[in-house]
Order: C-alpha cells, then sequence, then structure tokens
C-alpha cells in the first residue's frame, strides 16, 4: 500500500515540474521587447510539401537586440518562410533582402507591455489551474486508496503532504511570472 502512495507523491511532483516547465516555455513566446530566438518557435514552414519547423529550414540569428536574422539554408525557401511568418501572427513583419529574412521588433509602448504583463499573468494563472488540479487527481487517489484499506491518519499525512507541494509549485509559479513581469517592463 505504502509503494502506492509513494508513486501518488513521486507523479505529483514530476506532473507539477511539468506545468512549471510549460509555463516557462509559453512565458518565453511572449516577447518582452528584446529579439529571442523562442519568438519564431512555434513557425512552420511547408518544405515540398510537409510542415517542418522554421528551425529546421534556417538558421536563426539575432544579431542586435531588436533583430532576429533567418537565413535558409536553400534559396527557393525565402517565399514559404516569408509566408509561415505572416501566417504565424506573432506581429512582426519580415524584410527580405535575398539572403536574409530579417525580423525587426518595434520598441513596446506602455500600453503594450502592460498587455503582455497581462498576457504572462494569465499564463500564470492556467500554471496555477493545472497545478490544483493535479492536487486533486491526486488526493482523489489518497482517498480511493484509504477506502481500499490505508489507515486515516496516513491518508490525512499524504493530503497535507500533498498540499505543501502544491503550495511551493504555486509559489514557483508567483515566482516565474514576476519575473517575465519585470522583463517585460524593463524599458
Amino acid at each position: 500500500m505504502n509503494e502506492e502512495l509513494e508513486m501518488i507523491m513521486d507523479e505529483v511532483s514530476v506532473d507539477m515540474k511539468k506545468a512549471i516547465t510549460h509555463l516557462e516555455t509559453e512565458l518565453r513566446k511572449i516577447r518582452a521587447g528584446k529579439a529571442n530566438a523562442a519568438i519564431v518557435d512555434g513557425i512552420f514552414v511547408d518544405y515540398y510539401g510537409s510542415a517542418t519547423p522554421l528551425a529546421q529550414v534556417a538558421n536563426i540569428s539575432i544579431p542586435d537586440a531588436r533583430t532576429i536574422a533567418l537565413q535558409p539554408w536553400e534559396k527557393s525557401m525565402m517565399g514559404p518562410i516569408e509566408k509561415a511568418i505572416i501566417a504565424s501572427n506573432i506581429g512582426l513583419n519580415p524584410q527580405n533582402d535575398g539572403t536574409y529574412i530579417r525580423l525587426f521588433l518595434p520598441p513596446l509602448t506602455e500600453e503594450r507591455r502592460k498587455e503582455l504583463s497581462k498576457r504572462a499573468f494569465n499564463e500564470g494563472e492556467q500554471a496555477k489551474v493545472s497545478v490544483r488540479s493535479i492536487r486533486r487527481d491526486s488526493i482523489e487517489q489518497v482517498r480511493k486508496l484509504q477506502k481500499d484499506g490505508l489507515s486515516e491518519d496516513t491518508a490525512k499525512n499524504s493530503e497535507t503532504a500533498i498540499q505543501a507541494i502544491t503550495d511551493k509549485f504555486i509559489l514557483m509559479v508567483d515566482s516565474v511570472c514576476k519575473e517575465k513581469e519585470k522583463e517585460i517592463m524593463t524599458v
């Protein structure tokens, strides 16, 4: 019985770490006024009939704080890459000079910074919902074990431990979001 309980406790931490990792991934996609290759991570290019990640058809570099430079490995890919960037709706217009496609990030206005900060906060709320959902599911599993013969004290102690883990991860979500907000609001 204790093996099952240990498995539940291990799963709680692993699943909550996944929620934090997902949050960090989503926050990387929110541009904070500085060029970041993660901005173009979710873009797929039509490469001879199949959707291929942009990173697999072009070299991505950051020449300065406000520019992302893409150098396609094949000249014939310039058009499809431009189309994919425009279709991705990331809010950047590609500039093609025949060798490179450059994406210039405009400086953020105060209003846009607040909007991005709010978006980061919403991502944090989604992560908190995920963490709480994991807590609820694991506590249900503990209660099922209690019905199958686990002592009430052990079940209560497990629920308390799960809550402590949850609290730790909620604080981590807040910390990650505050860090991103600070990055966004820095001019």
